[in-house]
């Protein structure tokens, strides 16, 4: 069994004060949000591939489930990825800058970056809006439709947060993070 401790650490945020409390809070809820849907969806479709060769049917929601599941999945796992430093990086330019170039370009670009996730979850939520007011319901479930959109602006707001705190913790840090976790480098990524 694994010990509180080393669960904590996993967890722990280098910003401090308040932007750390923030910084963990996003940490546990991907981590719980991501474990949760992978598991589900893995239990789901093992279920109802058990029903359909030994009962001879089908779950009659698997299918909506699982498009549920990979909702919530894709917009928890960009956060994720943006805390690990995971996201895809054009760095051509970038790399052929002096260090504190690269750390002014990596704040603007952490910045330019959470404005953008912020927008993406304005339109999300405008969207969700429209999608409520048609009164479209799932047709297995029998939930409106609106409700499993609703992972979207939650993984647009949990990245952009991600992004603004890359930007705060290069902005008090010596070195030059890829997120609050991840220094930037090829041949070893050092998290701490």
């Amino acid at each position: 069994m694994m010990s509180d401790q080393p669960k904590r650490a996993m967890h722990e945020s280098s910003l401090p004060g308040f932007l750390g409390v923030i910084d963990s809070a996003i940490s546990r809820t991907e981590s719980f949000l991501l474990a949760t849907g992978v598991l589900l969806m893995a239990a789901n479709t093992i279920a109802n591939v058990v029903g359909r060769f030994l009962l001879g049917n089908s779950i009659f929601f698997s299918e909506e489930l699982n498009r549920i599941l990979i909702i919530l999945i894709t917009f928890a796992g960009i956060s994720y990825a943006a805390r690990h430093g995971r996201h895809i990086r054009m760095s051509a330019i970038y790399d052929a800058l002096p260090p504190r170039m690269r750390k002014i370009l990596m704040v603007i670009i952490s910045l330019v970056t959470a404005l953008f996730m912020y927008l993406l979850c304005y339109y999300a939520v405008k969207y969700i809006g429209t999608q409520a007011s048609r009164g479209r319901i799932l047709p297995s479930l029998q939930i409106p439709v609106w409700v499993i959109l609703v992972w979207a602006p939650v993984g647009f707001f949990m990245t952009g947060t991600q992004y603004l705190l890359t930007a705060i913790k290069n902005l008090t840090s010596k070195d030059i993070y890829l997120s609050t976790y991840v220094l930037e480098g090829y041949d070893e990524e050092i998290e701490i």
